[in-house]
């Protein structure tokens, strides 16, 4: 198969962990006999810095014409630090996310059998842990109205939704549980937010269409704490943009390291895979940063491009990493770190 892949690695420990994930497909493509043409662009600090844009539109035509594409990270201290900024990385994600039609945010989260006592929660609680979070990521608080009145003295911002945009994710939520344990949870704020109420009356009235799955209704704050005490009771849950933000940031630390955490934003047309973790300028250029989130989330990629075969290759070869100690200085014991290259050349070997 010839695949044209746009690759996006942005800032930060971004290219580091891209160059390690590109590594691993070659390995995968050489394999199984596939044709991958790597089409690279810019995007977040570096493409503001080159162009003074973080998405530009060379980048979003790059995107559109691809079969997927596979994204690093962006952001920037020296953004983060300056409230005034007029431009910002950020922006460029938000932007990638309308423009491409990236309505839902797919983020898995798992336990490995070799690393179940490097999460800092106890071991009987996530042990068999797999779920899966949708998050809606083209709506709500981080797309709605924002300002600023009284001289700046007053701020707001505006959580809108529209039943379309609930019903377009749930969609996907019923789907994927179908194909799962039948289990759905929508997570809102029902009992105090309006946009939530539209959420949970949306997602009861497609419950008759989908008999087979068992719907339950969380407020998030519960949610919360119960992905902390019994995660492995949750099978799929769907959300809005800033709850799944905060609550899949939250749900990473199951697994020991958000260096390990894939994910998938899917689009109509076209699907980007990433990395939950951001951009880490501290480690950047350090040959530290794991890779093995972003070679993960280059499976889901094979995954939903019909190469399952391909796919298991990844994450068997990742498995063995794990098992054998062949980790970065987050999973290993003291002494015992390998370099960010380094993963990625055994992973490549070992396909």
């Amino acid at each position: 198969m010839n695949l044209n892949i746009a690759l996006l690695a942005g800032d930060g420990i971004g290219p580091e962990v891209i160059d390690q994930a590109v590594k691993v497909c070659d390995a995968v493509a050489n394999k199984f006999d596939h044709n991958i043409k790597w089409i690279p662009a810019l995007t977040g600090a570096a493409a503001i810095d080159a162009v003074g844009d973080p998405y530009p539109p060379e980048t979003h035509k790059i995107c559109q014409d691809a079969d997927a594409v596979l994204f690093g990270a962006i952001g920037h201290p020296r953004f983060d630090n300056d409230p005034s900024a007029k431009v910002r990385p950020e922006q460029g994600l938000l932007k990638m996310r309308q423009e491409l039609g990236l309505f839902a945010n797919v983020r898995p989260t798992f336990t490995f059998p070799s690393l179940v006592d490097k999460s800092p929660l106890k071991r009987e609680r996530i042990e068999g842990t797999d779920l899966v979070f949708l998050r809606e990521l083209t709506g709500g608080i981080y797309f709605g109205k924002r300002g600023r009145e009284d001289n700046g003295e007053t701020a707001y911002d505006t959580c809108t939704y529209t039943r379309k945009e609930v019903q377009r994710l749930a969609k996907k939520g019923f789907e994927l549980a179908m194909r799962r344990n039948k289990k759905l949870c929508c997570v809102d704020k029902a009992n105090v937010l309006e946009s939530s109420r539209l959420w949970r009356e949306t997602v009861q009235a497609m419950e008759k269409d989908y008999p087979e799955v068992t719907v339950s209704y969380e407020f998030v704050d519960a949610v919360a704490m119960r992905l902390v005490q019994w995660p492995n009771t949750y099978d799929v849950l769907i959300t809005e943009n800033l709850f799944g933000d905060i609550l899949t940031d939250e749900a990473s630390v199951i697994s020991g390291s958000m260096g390990l955490m894939p994910s998938a934003s899917v689009g109509e047309k076209v699907s980007l895979y990433e990395p939950i973790h951001g951009s880490y300028p501290q480690a950047a250029g350090k040959n530290i940063a794991n890779p093995m989130a972003t070679i993960l989330s280059a499976a889901m990629m094979f995954d939903d491009l019909g190469l399952t075969e391909e796919a298991t290759a990844i994450r068997d070869a990742v498995n063995q990493a794990l098992e054998k100690g062949v980790v970065t200085e987050d999973l290993a014991d003291k002494g015992t770190a390998h370099g960010t290259k380094e993963v990625g050349d055994w992973l490549a070997a070992q396909i």
